[in-house]
């Protein structure tokens, strides 16, 4: 039986082990907490998002981004403190806008795709994630947000989503407790949301279930290809190991970069911090306040999910300060105001703050392919999008593996 280790037991290593086990893999998953989905697939804003398929990459972007940097509550905050990681990542962000429309609309095809993949393994597996299937709506506070919002949606239907404008009067229909005033909006009914940490955890005991190892609480300190075989060398509380396997992907986030170049890869993922809170929704008043429609508040750059009937959970901002984890007041400041003003019945005396850092490529495109060597893959660099994308790209690195490897991989 070929034997593959998965580095890294976020949403995107445990699908990437799920469906390697589909191939008929023999499969080490590694990670360095306790448990999986530790890090980024912890808390972040629960949306399974065609509809937010937009790449970054585009003048409009960098111009606020500029505007913001003086503002410590801005949406999107960048530390100009010299980096020649973060200002040469910057250089291929901007050499990236020209295909801007391009990656949009792949991204945006890539996300469809993923949808029937992540609920095929849900149902499966019988895994309980506090799945809304109640659809996206976008909201617009302006005429010039409605209007960049229009041109965005022509791309993302050339790439085959049904993304249908709505008017202020059609926003209340769709979430009466929406409070404010807007321009107009988009609502996307294929949508959908759910807890990604249950989610992960979920599929990780399938994957133990199924006869994969899991190395929690375990450092990867060395990564060689010696002779047509790929040697991982770990530490947990116990004792160091080194474990000779057919195939690594590396599927570690932020951490996907020091590995790739121990490997002589140039994998250039930079940590963009995002934030969130979960408002626990302790009485009954909340519980009906809070909307059950995933919203995006596109002025904002703030999402939200419902979590079952307890839970709300808000998330945006982002900031480019390298791999810092810290949990700013200043910046969860903005995710409660903003939910005290659209949803004043919302009790934020019980929240829980977060932190986590999305993977992004500069191009805003997740890296997926082969390394340098042999045996070799990564699955990494999703950005803002790796819950949505995570079901896909694992499917195609399986069926990459597998054919590289004499496996036979589920069909797509």
């Amino acid at each position: 039986m070929t034997r593959i280790a998965v580095i890294g037991a976020g949403i995107t290593g445990v699908t990437t082990a799920y469906k390697l086990q589909d191939s008929g893999a023999d499969i080490t998953l590694y990670d360095r907490h306790p448990y999986p989905a530790m890090e980024t697939s912890y808390a972040n804003g629960g949306q399974l998002s065609a509809s937010n398929a937009e790449v970054w990459t585009h003048w409009g972007q960098v111009l606020k981004g500029l505007k913001w940097m003086l503002r410590a509550d801005a949406p999107l905050l960048f530390n100009p403190k010299p980096s020649l990681h973060k200002y040469g990542w910057v250089a291929q962000f901007l050499a990236a806008i020209p295909r801007y429309q391009q990656n949009t609309v792949a991204t945006v095809r890539m996300a469809i795709a993923a949808r029937q993949h992540l609920l095929e393994m849900a149902d499966e597996e019988g895994i309980d994630f506090d799945l809304e299937r109640r659809g996206i709506l976008h909201v617009y506070r302006d005429p010039a947000g409605l209007h960049h919002a229009t041109a965005v949606n022509n791309i993302l239907r050339s790439g085959g989503l049904d993304r249908q404008p709505v008017s202020p009067l059609e926003i209340i229909a769709i979430e009466p407790s929406l409070q404010g005033r807007f321009e107009g909006g988009f609502y996307t009914p294929s949508d959908f949301t759910g807890d990604v940490h249950k989610y992960t955890n979920g599929l990780a005991s399938a994957v133990a279930r199924r006869g994969g190892q899991l190395r929690m609480n375990t450092t990867v300190t060395d990564i060689r290809v010696r002779q047509g075989r790929v040697e991982v060398a770990s530490r947990d509380d116990h004792q160091e190991s080194q474990d000779p396997f057919d195939a690594v992907v590396i599927c570690a986030g932020v951490g996907s970069r020091s590995l790739a170049n121990w490997l002589g890869d140039d994998v250039n993922v930079y940590p963009v911090k995002g934030y969130s809170i979960t408002v626990n929704l302790n009485d009954e008043e909340s519980r009906k306040a809070a909307p059950r429609v995933s919203l995006l508040d596109d002025g904002a750059k703030i999402v939200t999910s419902r979590l079952g009937d307890g839970r709300f959970r808000i998330a945006g901002t982002a900031e480019f300060n390298g791999e810092n984890r810290d949990i700013r007041a200043d910046r969860i400041a903005p995710l409660l105001g903003w939910c005290r003003a659209l949803f004043p019945r919302v009790s934020t005396r019980d929240f829980i703050p977060w932190a986590g850092l999305r993977p992004m490529m500069p191009d805003m495109m997740p890296r997926v392919g082969s390394g340098r060597l042999p045996g070799v893959y990564y699955n990494t660099g999703h950005g803002h999008l790796g819950w949505t994308l995570a079901a896909l790209t694992a499917t195609l690195t399986a069926s990459m593996v597998a054919s590289a490897h004499g496996t036979k991989p589920r069909a797509l």
